[in-house]
């Protein structure tokens, strides 16, 4: 059976005239973009979301540290090992196990202190968390002699405390967890790291003669031990 030239031009011209389907075909092509700026809008509600509750933990832990400690009218607040530990698990409680702050995240907390020679030091530092980060201020001790060490925080404005003060200072260092993952391109394909810090000035008095222990002691959340909750 043979179809001439003149029926192929018919049916060429029926099919141009022919709108069936037509919103469907245009839906389409739509829906991949539309899909697209879905699914980055979620993205970016979610990083923000968690920018937001890192720094309402980094600001917990600074505010609770600071207050922290026994109370006795006759002699300087102690602040103890255990006292630490108890922060720690506090935070990890309020960021919320989909945070899961311990396992992609490391919380660094620092006693930042006037040292003998009136420069600024850290005197003590404990850590909680897998991630393996550092202090960006140096760890414990540093700054224990002389005032070449200038303060914890943006250079130029460094955060400085008082004879006889302390500083508790927090940085949260986190690895953002996305919920779309890294399907649509190779550039997603490094992970995006987050911080927070924050600082707030120890309340009342303190005794800053060390970090105390009670019997039986608790085992202190020191920076070169890497343990998740």
């Amino acid at each position: 059976m043979t179809i001439s030239l003149r029926s192929y031009s018919a049916f060429a011209r029926k099919l141009l005239r022919d709108n069936n389907a037509l919103a469907l075909t245009e839906f389409a092509f739509v829906a991949p973009i539309l899909l697209l700026l879905g699914f980055a809008g979620l993205e970016l509600a979610n990083y923000a979301v968690v920018n937001m509750r890192l720094n309402q933990a980094a600001v917990h832990v600074a505010d609770n540290a600071s207050r922290i400690g026994d109370r006795d009218v006759l002699a300087a607040q102690r602040i103890f090992e255990g006292d630490i530990n108890d922060l720690f698990i506090g935070v990890n409680l309020q960021a919320g196990t989909a945070l899961d702050l311990y396992e992609n995240g490391r919380v660094i907390l620092s006693s930042l202190e006037q040292n003998s020679d009136d420069g600024q030091w850290i005197h003590w530092q404990r850590c909680k968390g897998e991630k393996n980060e550092v202090s960006a201020y140096g760890p414990q001790g540093t700054g224990e002699t002389g005032t070449s060490f200038v303060g914890m925080g943006e250079t130029g404005r460094e955060l400085q405390a008082q004879s006889g003060e302390a500083v508790m200072y927090v940085e949260i260092f986190y690895t953002y967890q996305p919920i779309i993952g890294n399907a649509f391109s190779a550039e997603f394909a490094q992970p995006l790291e987050l911080s927070a810090e924050a600082a707030f000035n120890v309340r009342g008095t303190r005794d800053l003669t060390d970090l105390f222990s009670r019997t039986p002691p608790a085992t202190p959340s020191t920076c070169d031990i890497f343990d998740g909750v």
